[in-house]
């Protein structure tokens, strides 16, 4: 009997199968329609094509055998374990030497649903053993299975053995078993209404398969197939899957770009009195990176569109310098500029830098965030909207409803990655079409720049100051921790400072880990009670950070307890040592981050790493790469490496489209493929109407498709 035509859009509960349970338990991995579950794709894939003979199997082989029940049932060993146990010969002959058992561990609903009885056609799969328990014969434990009908149904009518198997991530209780039937049923179901997905020029012009082609190909591969291809995801079908997928966001960045380099926007001007406010708060010779970054910055500026361009750079790379540089132009030539940071101690930093920095060319500058007192606050918004605040810098409270600017000519956002995809659109709306400035300290591999800044220009601070040293790293194991001290104490002993840091500010009952707030008490009573130690956390007052910070900067402070509040954003050149506690529980990129706050004088800087012995392989090699590696972007593709791209970010705090078949990591070359199409599909299209109708498309399911808010 034929499936219901369904289509796409179809929702998943509709499917033959799946019912409003399963489609709850389905909804939990952003399943919603049968188009959603044809593009939930197998993560890899088995060979189950070749059907053996029960005689001539031998132990260590992976293989498929159609054989019949002569027995069944559960036993319980001496130990209690439960096992049910099957015996089985070929189909074709009962000959001697044509027994094999089967057997699975802890599976009582065999038995309770009555599954096998004997005489029944049953199709197994998995590794041939030696039966240890038995008299020698061969054994499968926990082998997969189909149970075929007595109407004759054949072995190439299976889903489960004698092809090659899709194996997909288990959802809840939904097996792979039972999702390969539910991804039949939904192939069957709408087979006749798969929509073509990509424009008919770019299939043409990279002869792929049709979509619903190469997706009945993506799940159920052809019969012949080779597993290497596949497992490498480079079969046709799952090359067009994963090419659609980065092409449709590329095509939105690109639109978006393309729009905003039509948009009127403020073009600013530069003299002689510019240049020379530019190079009044330079407090180093510029590199010669800066210097080519501050050129790319200032063309944008001075060009009738606004600018929308991403400035990276190493920890250290002099990138916020840059930043109050372009500050400076666009003050200059009479307007306003806002800088928007994660948290209220960078916030924080950045306004003590710029008071340093700026005001002695008389800009009035303010900081807002959400711990300052109402006073205070309403004090900056009205001069914000009066314009007689030159520069705003803040926390998301920057974006506030009530906050008005006079003239806001430049949006700065620092530290992007820790901000929701919608902040940094929200602040560029408090103005006509100002130039945006997009900055991160955490290097990002250039797939993953395509990816979440395809829409944005690129500049690069590739060089670091000439008072930047590097920073020597070294691994203490637990054992070793009052070794690590004694290292501290003699550089604090020499008239340098320390950084202690811990991962947790309070006590924690789910992990054995020392808190900052205890550690702080028995270091300060302890471990140094000869020297000045301090404490900073999250949870203080805002006064109060600011006050430890200053302390610390003006040498009050020795010893700073911290914990990863002083990530970014602090800069104390005398603080050369740095011990990080349980450094196994630190990502990379943090670790990486932290060490970037010494190593800012010309004195010579230490990182050490105390690390639990219980670590896994993956901490280890995060630690032995902070060891060997100094520069941020190549330990980023490393990160990336050890944590995979579902890790690697996170997708909602960087605003990453949610791929469901496309993998940055591995399909780089596709990726970079598929942009350069994407490109050219938007300048140079085959024609209007289909770029017209291609966009309308993607607008019409691209939240629902990607998570992200707008197209183009």
């Amino acid at each position: 009997m034929p499936l219901t035509p369904l289509s796409l859009e179809t929702e998943v509960q509709y499917l033959k199968s799946v019912g409003p349970a399963r489609a709850q338990t389905l909804a939990s991995r952003s399943i919603h329609t049968v188009g959603d579950l044809l593009y939930y794709t197998p993560f890899r894939y088995e060979d189950r094509t070749r059907l053996g003979r029960v005689r001539d199997l031998v132990p260590g082989q992976a293989i498929t055998v159609l054989v019949k029940v002569i027995s069944c049932g559960p036993v319980r060993t001496r130990s209690g374990l439960y096992i049910y146990d099957l015996a089985a010969v070929d189909v074709s002959a009962g000959a001697p030497g044509g027994l094999i058992r089967c057997r699975w561990f802890n599976a009582a609903y065999l038995e309770k649903n009555r599954v096998f009885r004997s005489g029944q056609r049953v199709l197994v799969y998995g590794k041939v053993e030696r039966d240890r328990y038995g008299n020698g014969n061969l054994v499968m434990v926990q082998p997969k299975f189909e149970l075929l009908s007595a109407s004759g149904e054949s072995a190439k009518d299976s889903l489960e053995v004698g092809r090659v198997a899709p194996i997909y991530e288990a959802i809840g209780n939904l097996t792979p078993a039972v999702l390969r039937r539910l991804v039949w049923n939904a192939l069957a179901a709408s087979d006749g209404d798969i929509p073509e997905s990509l424009p008919s020029s770019i299939l043409k012009k990279n002869k792929f398969p049709a979509r619903a082609q190469a997706l009945r190909q993506v799940h159920f591969p052809d019969a012949g197939q080779p597993i290497e291809v596949l497992e490498r995801f480079q079969a046709s079908a799952q090359v067009r899957l994963i090419f659609e997928e980065f092409f449709n966001v590329a095509v939105a960045l690109a639109l978006k770009r393309r729009r905003m380099k039509w948009l009127p926007g403020i073009e600013l001007r530069i003299s002689d009195e510019v240049r020379q406010a530019v190079k009044r708060i330079l407090p180093f010779h510029p590199t010669g990176a800066q210097k080519r970054v501050l050129k790319e910055i200032v063309a944008d500026m001075t060009s009738p569109h606004p600018m929308s361009r991403l400035l990276q750079g190493d920890v250290g790379s002099g990138k916020t310098i840059v930043a109050l540089q372009a500050a400076v132009v666009a003050i200059e030539n009479g307007y306003q500029a806002a800088v928007m940071a994660p948290t209220e101690i960078l916030a924080t930093q950045h306004y003590l830098y710029c008071k340093r920095v700026l005001e002695p060319l008389g800009y009035n500058i303010g900081l807002l965030s959400g711990g300052r007192k109402a006073r205070e606050k309403e004090k900056l918004k009205e001069g914000l909207a009066s314009g007689t605040v030159h520069l705003a810098l803040g926390t998301h409270a920057l974006i506030e409803p009530d906050v008005e600017f006079a003239r806001l000519a430049l949006v700065i956002v620092d530290e992007q990655h820790r901000f929701g995809v919608l902040q940094r659109y929200k602040l560029t709306r408090k103005a006509s079409a100002p130039h945006l400035l997009v900055m991160t300290a955490t290097p990002i591999p250039r797939t993953y720049a395509l990816a979440l800044y395809g829409d944005l220009d690129f500049s690069v601070i590739d060089e670091m100051p000439p008072n930047r040293s590097p920073v020597t790293t070294r691994i203490f194991a637990e054992r070793d921790r009052k070794q690590a001290f004694e290292f501290v104490r003699g550089k604090v002993r020499g008239g340098e400072q320390a950084y202690v840091v811990y991962p947790l500010v309070e006590e924690s009952v789910k992990l054995d880990l020392r808190p900052a707030v205890r550690m702080f008490e028995q270091i300060s009573r302890d471990v140094f009670p000869e020297f000045r130690v301090g404490l900073l956390h999250g949870r203080l007052p805002r006064d109060e950070k600011e006050s430890v910070m200053q302390r610390f900067k003006a040498g009050e402070i020795q010893v700073l307890v911290s914990t990863t509040v002083i990530e970014v954003g602090v800069d104390v050149p005398n603080a050369t040592v740095m011990l990080v506690e349980h450094a196994e529980r630190f990502g990379l990129a943090q670790l990486h981050q932290l060490r970037g706050r010494i190593g800012r004088g010309p004195g010579k800087s230490f990182c050490l790493l105390v690390a639990g012995d219980s670590r896994s392989e993956v901490a280890d090699e995060r630690l032995r790469t902070l060891v060997e590696a100094q520069d941020g972007f190549r330990i980023a593709e490393i990160d990336l490496k050890l944590r995979g791209p579902g890790e690697f970010l996170g997708t909602h705090q960087w605003g990453l489209p949610a791929f469901r078949i496309a993998n940055l990591l591995r399909d780089q070359e596709i990726l970079e493929w598929a942009k350069r199409e994407a490109d050219e599909f938007v300048e140079r299209p085959a024609s209007q109407e289909e770029l017209a109708a291609f966009t309308r498309a993607l607008r019409s399911g691209w939240k629902h498709r990607y998570g992200l808010a707008q197209v183009g």
